[in-house]
């Protein structure tokens, strides 16, 4: 109410009530104040502990505002003075610890080479369940490790609890221990590598023969799995499919002229393991956090203070510029064996602009399965571990041979007594 009101009000109560006085008169107006008005009036307020409980906020990006809320399992009234319904500030709430590999992986597996002297290959595991559980075999980009497929392997056995991943680093990656300096990442050095790790994880686990296996790779990796199932190493029998994530021949040889600038701009180290994994969310370089709380703290390296640092002893664990003369090799003639090879084919592309020409004839003729998911960056399975596994385990389900029924042969038929 304006002064002239408020004072001609005060004379005539003060007329009928001796008693009546200001503070009376200030409490009974703050009675009449709506909802709104009364939040305005108590904003500086904090919400008690008893109640900023209830309010919480989900850690993954993909989360709405929506999603918060009060909980109901009891009768809250509040005072005037409480703020019940405000929402806390979203970067005091988010955690940015790392996420240890336990969380995804039941073992990790040191295998020694036996081709290379001092070569110790590192990889996680999760067991096939059964005879016929399958075997996801993954392998990373140049830069990540293993534990990049970690968030997608716990979504890939959400839906298919029988299946087993393989995730592994290659050398000058991760925890693989590697003797030679310079690294060698020739294309055909890593292809070799990687069907000696499945070996060798076979021998180490006791299996009799390899479970039916699906290959994954993402961006170099993709060129891997592929240049091992042109190669038939793995047999057709055990070999369902493979499955590339990310990268293709025209496009990828295309980047590579712009590799040096992009490495130039990223920065050189952090002060903290935590300021890693911000720097890959908050760029976007992974999108999803949680993944990055997993898969970033493989990728950088504490130095010792008497090395060069200064205040930024968390350094890169791969140089990814010194693996430039092995780019061209990696990715030349990559659309020709995937569309040659035996065994069924899965491309995950973030964009269809992504496609070279050889691979866009080869998809209209339904030489292989396409699947974009233009809401992902570079890292898919990253970004969308459900969305990725969702269409991994279709495909492995498609190719899946235990499930074929064949009819019977002729001379059984003749055998029995019945006509054909």
């Amino acid at each position: 109410m304006s002064d002239l009101q408020r004072r001609w009000a005060k004379a005539k109560l003060s007329a009928k009530l001796p008693g009546f006085s200001e503070a009376d008169e200030e409490a009974e107006e703050d009675d009449q104040m709506s909802p709104l008005e009364r939040d305005r009036s108590t904003r500086s307020t904090s919400v008690s502990s008893g109640y900023s409980g209830l309010l919480e906020i989900p850690d993954d990006d993909s989360s709405s505002a929506s999603s918060s809320s009060v909980s109901s399992t009891g009768t809250v009234i509040p005072s005037p003075a409480r703020a019940l319904f405000a929402r806390p500030l979203a970067p005091s709430g988010r955690s940015l610890d790392p996420i240890p590999w336990t969380t995804y992986f039941e073992r990790e597996l040191f295998l020694p080479s036996e081709t290379t002297p001092g070569l110790t290959h590192h990889a996680y595991l999760i067991s096939p369940v059964g005879a016929k559980g399958p075997l996801f075999v993954t392998h990373h980009g140049a830069g990540s490790s293993g534990l990049s497929f970690a968030v997608l392997s716990s979504e890939i056995r959400k839906r298919l609890p029988t299946a087993g991943i393989l995730s592994m680093s290659a050398r000058g990656h991760g925890s693989t221990v590697t003797p030679e300096d310079p690294v060698n990442l020739s294309l055909s050095t890593l292809s070799s590598d990687l069907y000696d790790v499945v070996q060798l994880a076979r021998r180490a686990m006791g299996w009799a023969e390899l479970p039916p296996t699906i290959l994954v790779g993402h961006s170099l990796g993709g060129a891997v799995v592929t240049d091992l199932a042109y190669s038939g190493r793995l047999g057709t029998q055990t070999l369902l499919g493979y499955a590339v994530l990310d990268v293709v021949e025209g496009s990828a040889i295309d980047a590579l002229q712009s590799m040096q600038t992009y490495l130039s701009t990223r920065p050189t180290g952090f002060a903290t393991l935590r300021d890693g994994i911000e720097w890959h969310v908050r760029s976007r370089t992974i999108r999803n956090s949680v993944s990055a709380r997993t898969s970033v703290p493989a990728l950088l390296v504490e130095k010792q203070q008497s090395d060069e640092g200064g205040e930024r002893p968390w350094r890169w664990r791969t140089d990814l510029g010194a693996t430039q003369p092995f780019w061209e090799d990696w990715f030349v003639g990559l659309s020709k064996k995937f569309l040659e090879a035996k065994g069924g084919k899965l491309l995950l592309l973030a964009g269809t602009d992504r496609l070279d020409t050889e691979l866009t004839i080869g998809q209209m003729q339904g030489k292989y399965a396409l699947q974009v998911f233009p809401e992902a960056g570079h890292f898919i399975h990253e970004d969308l571990p459900e969305k990725t596994a969702i269409t991994l385990v279709d495909f492995y389900r498609r190719n899946d041979r235990s499930t074929l029924v064949l009819p019977p042969k002729v001379s059984e038929l003749l055998a029995q007594g019945k006509r054909v």
